[in-house]
This record gives structure tokens, C-alpha cells and sequence, in this order.
């Protein structure tokens, strides 16, 4: 083996759709008599046995090939049933591969179910030494740790009660606390992120930060687009069973994002299609998705702003057009309108191809996905606009946060709600109160 931490070679995992009668089944005593009386009614006629129909398969993974250096965290993304928790499977040696091959340097720990293991039974205190020693601690490693994983659970009151009289959210907090302190040169996660409630995701978002930065090895599976943007400089992207895109995360995430929601950062209309939003009067013709350079950009960094450019067609001097944009975040929440507030478009423009750029700050968008609806618009007699050509969510762009300080985050490792976190100046200002 090379250098890697991780090398994975053609890769390949087949399952088989169904299974043929008795093959993974136990079947009763009754059925077992009358498939053996079938049988031998078949051979006393003279008849063959019939051959066992061939059984459909479905590849979970096929071809996939890849390596990781030391200390590298990759981010693995993909839509349900693109391969990601087979690959990691395969990589925990909990399922073996149809083909291929896998090598890894050092010692590997999987988080890829938080909770396997727990005896209901056992109270708080025998199932951390239970699942540590499952997650591959030594004993002497768990009491080491054992008032860091009791400490960052927050269950420590119910520490010696049996875990069955644990809440919900008392059990997950508790089992990933004893995966957290895990040390292996290699780090397979899956999905943590998606357990407790809001303070405790960001517990453990925190944690993942720290992990990272210990220099360890770590493959990250998760749907949290800002956690990979924000603790993977590197992304894989999955999609039925085949690596399709590998690079920074942020590109990586950017086109997943984009194949998801079939929007991209350009759209364009040629002078001849009658498609094109508009009528006699106006059509749209380009809207992109700019950086500050001008270049057309799918991923942004929230500390930079960022444009939207609208390229129309007037093809009659009659009415003055206003532009105007739309943004609503992944979740569809409106994030803001704004329309061009220059006075020229309250005049009639003569003939031509216009381009008007809505330029939106930095600092001001939270982090994930954006999507932009873009309208031109005419000035009413009672001062509303009536819309003349409209291109509902037209383009979209990833936000994302890369770290390194500048931003409304400071130190917080949490996630935002609100469609917008802007960087405010803030004063302050100390009170010395007499008695």
C-alpha cells in the first residue's frame, strides 16, 4: 500500500433483489413435507425439476475508485440510495465487496449508527464501557475518558439509572458521546448530525471541528451541506453506486445542489425561441448567478458578494421595464425582494439588449442554497408594476461559510434558521453603577 490512509480500487457491491423460496427463509415443517412431496410426485411422473429462476441484483456500488491522504477530511454526498452507507459498510468490514478492493492505514472507528450496542438493561455506566469496547476502546482508554463522555452527554444525574427509563434524546446524547471520544487514526461517520435536538447538533458539530482538527483521517457521510462545505475541504459526490464528481466541497456540494433542484447559475434563451419570458414588447434573454470578478459562479463565499445579472431585449420603444429578483433559501422561506431603483427604467428604453446586475453584500446571506426568480416589470398609474416577463426560480447558488473568521459566525458552531445572518457593528458600552 502507498502512502494513503485510504485506498479504495474498482470497488464494486451487488445485492440480490428477493431470494428463491427457502434460500434465506426458515420455512415451517408443513411447507418443508409438502416441497419435498411436490418433488417426488415430479420425478415418479418422469418430469425435471424445473430450474431455479435467475434472481434480479441491483449494484450498490460499481467501479468506484479513490484515495484519501492522512489527515484529510472528505465529505461522501448523494441523494437516498446513491451507495454512501454501503461504501462505509464495506470500509468498516461489517459487508464485504463483490469486487475490488480496500486498504486503510492505521486504526479505523465507525460511527455509522449511534446506539448499536446499548443493552437496555445496563444503566448509563455499563453501556459506555459496552459500547466503547464495541466502538473498539480499551477499558483502560474508557475509564480515561469516562468523565469527558459523562460531562458531554449532560445525562450525568441519570448515570447509574438503567437506559431504558432514558428518554429519546437522553440515549442518543449519551451513545454518541462515547463515539466522540474515540481515537483512531481513521474516523467513519455517517449521519451524526441528524440526532438530538438543535443545542446538542451543535455540540456536536463542535465536536466534528475539533476531531478535524486533530489531524485524524475522517470520511463524513451526512445531508448537512453547510457541515461539509464547513468540515470538509474535499467532497465525493454519489450517484447510483458511481463517484461522479470529486473535489473541493464546495464545487462538489454546488452541483449537487444544482442536479437536485434542476437549477443552475446560468440560464439562457436563444434571440429565436419563442420561449424565451416575455412578450412583444420585452424578453428576457441571460440571468447568471456572478462573482466580483463577473464570472459565472454556482458557489459563493458568504463573505463576498455576489451578483445577479438580468440580460432582456426591448424590441419596442412603449413602456419603461423595471427589473426585479426573488430569493427564497432550500427550504423555500422567502429570504428578500429588491427591484432596480435607477431612474432610467422609468422611461421608455429604446430598442436593444440591456444588462442590469442586482449586486447582494457580503455578509449578508446565511449559508446553503439560494434560489433567484428574476421578473422585468412596468410602472402602473396607482405606482404598483405589473409583470411583463417573469422566469420563476431561474438560477440558484451555494452559499458557504469556509471558515478562517470575517463572517457574523465568530465562534459559534451551530446552524442559523433565518434566511440572513448579517455581520453587524456592535457597541459597547460599560456602566459603573454607585450605590
Amino acid at each position: 500500500m502507498s502512502s494513503d490512509a485510504i485506498r479504495v480500487e474498482a470497488l464494486g457491491k451487488r445485492y440480490r433483489l428477493g431470494a428463491a423460496r427457502g434460500a434465506f427463509t426458515y420455512g415451517s415443517l408443513r411447507d418443508t413435507l409438502a416441497d419435498a412431496a411436490s418433488s417426488s410426485l415430479q420425478r415418479l411422473r418422469g418430469g425435471a425439476r424445473s430450474a431455479p429462476r435467475a434472481q434480479p441484483t441491483l449494484w450498490a456500488l460499481r467501479d468506484v475508485t479513490f484515495s484519501v491522504a492522512p489527515g484529510e477530511v472528505v465529505g461522501i454526498i448523494g441523494r437516498n440510495g446513491a451507495g454512501k452507507s454501503t461504501l462505509l459498510k464495506i470500509l468498516s468490514r461489517i459487508t464485504k465487496p463483490t469486487e475490488g478492493a480496500v486498504e486503510f492505514l492505521g486504526r479505523l472507528g465507525s460511527l455509522l449508527e449511534v446506539g448499536t450496542g446499548f443493552h437496555p438493561e445496563l444503566t448509563g455506566r455499563d453501556n459506555i464501557y459496552l459500547n466503547g469496547a464495541i466502538l473498539g476502546m480499551r477499558r483502560d482508554e474508557i475509564r480515561r475518558k469516562f468523565d469527558d463522555i459523562v460531562e458531554f452527554s449532560g445525562v450525568s444525574a441519570f448515570i447509574d439509572t438503567p437506559v431504558k427509563r432514558y428518554s429519546s434524546g437522553m440515549y442518543v446524547r449519551l451513545a454518541f458521546a462515547v463515539a466522540a471520544h474515540l481515537e483512531p487514526e481513521i474516523l467513519v461517520v455517517d449521519e451524526v448530525l441528524a440526532v438530538g435536538d438543535a443545542a446538542f447538533q451543535k455540540q456536536c458539530l463542535g465536536k466534528m471541528q475539533e476531531v478535524s482538527r486533530t489531524g485524524r483521517t475522517i470520511l463524513f457521510v451526512s445531508h448537512n451541506m453547510q457541515a461539509v462545505t464547513r468540515l470538509c475541504p474535499r467532497a465525493l459526490l454519489l450517484s447510483d453506486g458511481h463517484v461522479i464528481e470529486d473535489g473541493p466541497s464546495e464545487a462538489v456540494v454546488a452541483r449537487y445542489l444544482s442536479s437536485e433542484l434542476g437549477t443552475q447559475a446560468l440560464r439562457e434563451w436563444a434571440p429565436t425561441d419563442p420561449a424565451a419570458p416575455g412578450n412583444e414588447w420585452v424578453r428576457l434573454r441571460t440571468i447568471r448567478v456572478v462573482d466580483e470578478q463577473g464570472a459565472t459562479a454556482e458557489s459563493i463565499d458568504v463573505r463576498r458578494r455576489v451578483g445577479i445579472e438580468i440580460a432582456f431585449e426591448v424590441r419596442r420603444r412603449e413602456e419603461p421595464f423595471v427589473p426585479g429578483i426573488v430569493l427564497v433559501n432550500e427550504q423555500g422561506a422567502p429570504v428578500f425582494s429588491a427591484m432596480d431603483t435607477d431612474p432610467r427604467w422609468r422611461e421608455p428604453c429604446d430598442p436593444g439588449r440591456y444588462t442590469s446586475t442586482a449586486w447582494i453584500p457580503g455578509n449578508l446571506l446565511n449559508e446553503g442554497t439560494m434560489v433567484v426568480s428574476v421578473a422585468l416589470g412596468t410602472y402602473t398609474s396607482g405606482g404598483k408594476t405589473l409583470r411583463q416577463a417573469v422566469a420563476n426560480d431561474a438560477v440558484a447558488f451555494q452559499v458557504v461559510d469556509p471558515g478562517g473568521g470575517g463572517t457574523a459566525r465568530g465562534d459559534y458552531a451551530g446552524t442559523w434558521t433565518a434566511p440572513v445572518r448579517p455581520l453587524l457593528q456592535w457597541t459597547v458600552m460599560e456602566t459603573t453603577w454607585k450605590n
